[in-house]
């Protein structure tokens, strides 16, 4: 039984043996005979072979852009496989293979550029760059031969560059397809013009510009008709011209923050955005006598100095008027500090209390200097009250009005 198994698998040995002998030998039997292994982009490229090769046998070959298998053409023992014109007119390595149940033969193929140019493309990136000369943009180029291939390496172009009154022109190479140059700003804002050369084709142009740096530390001033707090007129904040580090006027557009702190520390704020450099905000005058702190900001990136600003009192003593039955309560003429009745709009503030409880708070806005209130018969009933009238900075009080 021993005998039988040994018998067998040394049938099994032969027969692998043998059949891997056949095939090794008919590798052998297999001969490129094209001897071109470099061609360029566009020439029609065929790989011949004589030898134990029939219909059965096919090219696999794959560069960058995908993969193809090519039939054969046999004529008087020689096969050819010629491939598409598309895929040899691509640059690049080819890698190939003779393939029928194995792999028969292999090899690589190099397609060349064309030594011509058809066209030249061009991104730079950023657009807009910081003055200041630590700053840039890169120009990358690819120029192409008629079939849209990059250029080969080593093939030079040109780079010129044009800011204010100086030019500039700078070599450099293509590199994996490719050719580029960081392109620095200066310390002056401007604007940089930039194109390509390369085998005497020249890009269009292209332009980049250069922006001021952040802004310094700046100074801020006020400019009002009068000093007094009417609650009416205007006071105009602005700045003294912005400027980066290299003296350049800060880009139009630039947000400032004016902040105001008054007397009892609460604060506003009002805004504007520079033109030409000078940044102007507006800011009603109070209805009251007080005092700011004004201080400016281009947030995360300078501050100006601070200011302080007082407003005076503009509305001294008024009147207030009750009628027969005390429900109609008129207070006015308000006056301003020329004599003048105050604008419309004024807020007139009644505060209303009850058992020395605020009961109530109404607020009313003058109308050529008067400020009218009335009380509802439901809402105030029988009783005694004590009025607390405010306006522009002045209090008066009234105890103990009785309503029947």
């Amino acid at each position: 039984m021993q005998l039988k198994y040994f018998y067998i698998a040394f049938f099994i040995l032969f027969f692998v043996t043998n059949n891997k002998q056949n095939s090794s030998d008919s590798n052998h039997d297999i001969e490129l005979i094209t001897t071109q292994n470099s061609y360029v982009a566009g020439e029609d490229i065929s790989l011949q072979f004589k030898g134990n090769v029939n219909a059965s046998v096919y090219l696999l070959c794959a560069n960058s852009y995908g993969t193809i298998i090519v039939s054969p053409s046999i004529e008087n023992s020689i096969t050819s496989f010629q491939l598409p014109q598309k895929f040899a007119n691509k640059s690049g390595t080819i890698n190939w293979q003779l393939i029928n149940d194995s792999v028969l033969k292999t090899g690589t193929l190099y397609v060349n550029p064309q030594p011509k140019i058809k066209a030249i493309e061009t991104y730079i990136g950023p657009p807009s760059i910081e003055a200041g000369g630590t700053d840039y943009t890169m120009l990358v180029t690819i120029p192409t031969d008629p079939l849209d291939n990059p250029l080969a390496d080593s093939t030079k172009v040109q780079v010129k560059h044009q800011f204010i009154n100086k030019n500039y022109s700078n070599d450099i190479v293509m590199q994996n397809g490719i050719a580029y140059r960081n392109i620095y700003s200066e310390k002056e804002d401007g604007r940089i013009i930039i194109s390509t050369e390369c085998l005497d084709l020249n890009s269009k142009e292209y332009d980049v510009n250069v922006v001021p740096a952040i802004p310094t530390n700046f100074e801020i001033d006020y400019n009002r008709i009068h000093e007094y707090a009417d609650g009416n007129q205007i006071t105009t904040f602005s700045t003294s011209e912005l400027k980066d580090r290299y003296g350049n006027t800060v880009s139009d557009g630039t947000f400032v923050n004016f902040y105001l702190t008054n007397s009892k520390g609460y604060k506003s704020s009002t805004s504007g955005l520079t033109i030409n450099g000078i940044a102007k905000a507006k800011f009603l005058h109070p209805d009251h006598e007080e005092r700011y702190d004004v201080k400016a900001y281009v947030e995360g990136m300078a501050e100006s100095n601070t200011i302080v600003i007082f407003y005076k009192k503009a509305i001294g003593d008024f009147e207030i008027h009750f009628s027969e039955d005390k429900r109609t309560i008129t207070v006015g003429p308000i006056e301003s500090f020329m004599n003048q009745r105050v604008p419309d709009g004024l807020n007139v503030s009644l505060k209303i209390f009850k058992n020395d409880v605020l009961d109530h708070k109404m607020i009313k806005e003058t109308r050529e200097g008067f400020a009218t209130f009335k009380l509802n018969k439901d809402r105030f009933p029988k009783g005694q009250y004590n009025f607390e009238f405010y306006a522009a900075g002045t209090t008066k009080s009234f105890s103990t009005i009785t309503y029947e």
